[in-house]
């Protein structure tokens, strides 16, 4: 069994079997597809087939290098798990090689939260003269100004692009669609890469309705935004790790600083629940000791 087939089969079980939705069964997919993109990285021709427990192994570590956090690192196992559960299942393979694979321990520990110095110097490290540039541009500055999770950002449509109210419509968790403004830095790179990028590559059928495509016109992959911001940090000479999430982390930490209400904060990160987004109010003792003289009446 090749790849696409077991990435054909996978769906179908994924969609009668276990009857996830649709955003859930392309998380899966994506979860292999990264495992896919690994091998290809280190020029390793693996059929599925002979995918190994230490083949798994070196993948947490790849995954980790690019700086995905241990939640993340955790749901893209648990994604691969079911994956080679299936492959079990339809008796393509005899041992499965996730079994013996523990998930990487998560706790509450809080990602690097980037200054707004650091994220300026960084989105200017982006080469404006290549074609990707802008598109990288565009990309960042909705990461950061919109707070969107890497998943959000790499489907994200043109269909729900409402910028002329200042809006985007987002597809988060479990398929529940969320209304998030866009500001005005984001809302001319988007412009820009759309109207004047975007327009000369040549998108693969289907893929028409999304917004940010790799050079081969089909929708850039989250392994790819995670390489791009790596590479950037690089060029920045920003030493600390980070990942997609630490836009969507500091959006929301600079919100918060600012003075935003932690229910706003809340609808626009997409959280289910308002503990999900405490983890968010993790502010530096100078900014809380600020805070109480200004505002506390004994002070």
């Amino acid at each position: 069994m090749d790849w696409q087939t077991g990435l054909i089969g996978f769906r179908s079980y994924l969609r009668l079997e276990r009857s996830l939705s649709a955003n859930t069964i392309e998380a899966y997919l994506h979860d292999v597809d990264m495992l896919i993109q690994f091998f290809k990285t280190r020029s390793l021709k693996k059929e599925v087939t002979e995918v190994s427990g230490n083949d798994l192994k070196d993948f947490l570590v790849w995954i980790n290098e690019l700086g995905m956090l241990p939640p993340t690192q955790a749901r893209v196992l648990s994604g691969l798990k079911a994956f080679f559960k299936y492959l079990l299942l339809d008796n393509q393979i005899k041992i499965d090689p996730s079994a013996l694979i523990e998930s990487p321990k998560t706790s509450r520990k809080l990602p690097d939260t980037l200054s707004i110095l650091e994220i300026n110097k960084l989105i200017e490290a982006i080469d404006l003269s290549k074609a990707e540039g802008m598109r990288n541009k565009a990309m960042l500055e909705i990461l950061y100004g919109c707070g969107l999770r890497v998943s959000e950002l790499t489907s994200l449509k043109i269909s729900n692009l409402f910028l002329d109210i200042d809006f985007i419509k987002i597809l988060g968790k479990g398929d529940k669609e969320r209304l998030v403004p866009i500001g005005s830095e984001a809302i001319k790179f988007l412009r820009i890469f759309i109207e004047e990028v975007r327009v000369h590559i040549a998108v693969k059928p289907g893929k028409e309705d999304f917004v940010f495509l790799n050079m081969r016109g089909n929708p850039i992959s989250r392994v790819m935004v995670f390489l791009i911001i790596k590479d950037l940090a690089k060029k920045a000479g920003i030493n600390k790790s980070i990942s997609p999430h630490t836009f969507r982390h500091s959006f929301a930490t600079h919100l918060i600083e600012g003075g935003a209400d932690l229910r706003a904060v809340q609808e626009m990160l997409g959280h289910e629940s308002i503990t999900t987004t405490e983890i968010y109010t993790h502010l530096d003792r100078d900014y809380l000791r600020d805070t109480i003289i200004q505002f506390h009446p004994r002070s």
